[in-house]
């Protein structure tokens, strides 16, 4: 029993420490981005206003519109902001929610690696074809490189909900939001 409950402490540990290294990224990175994206975009409409707009600025915002999306996706699965079957969640007891749950992450882990792998089979296919954008002459893969890294780590996501529904003993719907009807103001 005492073997069992330290891997099962080790488990949460090392599930709690990956989350901390993907948070850092994705806050600081989709923050980071947003305020570049927010920047270059006003930037741009002043330039427009003195007939000297930013040649740049259409390539560098689409690339930035792409990392925040793909990274954002992984943002929203940690976050429980996906979409849900609340009601259907409502009607179920506790242990047919927690089974419910864990088969719900389990195939939407496998569905975002598979889309991971195959993204990332598409940004390889992209750098085999040496296309480049028209104003700064990079090449487009760059631009697409995030997207299986925004689906890897919402598989990551729900591989640590899976994780966590399986060493606590509530129903958690990700690695940071608990099974439970939240009134939200808007």
């Amino acid at each position: 029993m005492a073997a069992n409950y330290s891997i099962r402490a080790v488990i949460r540990n090392i599930n709690k420490t990956i989350g901390i290294i993907v948070n850092v990224f994705e806050v600081w990175s989709l923050i980071l981005c947003m305020f570049l994206l927010t920047t270059l975009l006003i930037v741009n409409v002043i330039a427009r206003e003195f007939f000297v707009s930013i040649y740049f600025a259409e390539e560098i915002a689409e690339f930035l519109l792409i990392f925040v999306t793909f990274v954002g996706v992984s943002y929203g699965v940690r976050k429980a902001r996906h979409i849900r079957m609340g009601a259907f969640f409502d009607m179920m007891n506790p242990r047919v929610e927690k089974v419910f749950m864990l088969f719900i992450a389990t195939v939407s882990a496998v569905v975002m690696f598979i889309m991971a792998f195959t993204a990332y089979d598409y940004v390889m296919t992209a750098m085999s074809r040496g296309h480049e954008t028209g104003a700064l002459r990079l090449p487009y893969w760059i631009f697409y490189a995030i997207i299986p890294v925004g689906f890897f780590m919402a598989g990551i996501q729900y591989v640590r909900t899976i994780i966590k529904n399986l060493t606590e003993k509530e129903t958690w719907m990700s690695p940071e939001q608990q099974s439970e009807y939240e009134d939200e103001i808007i």
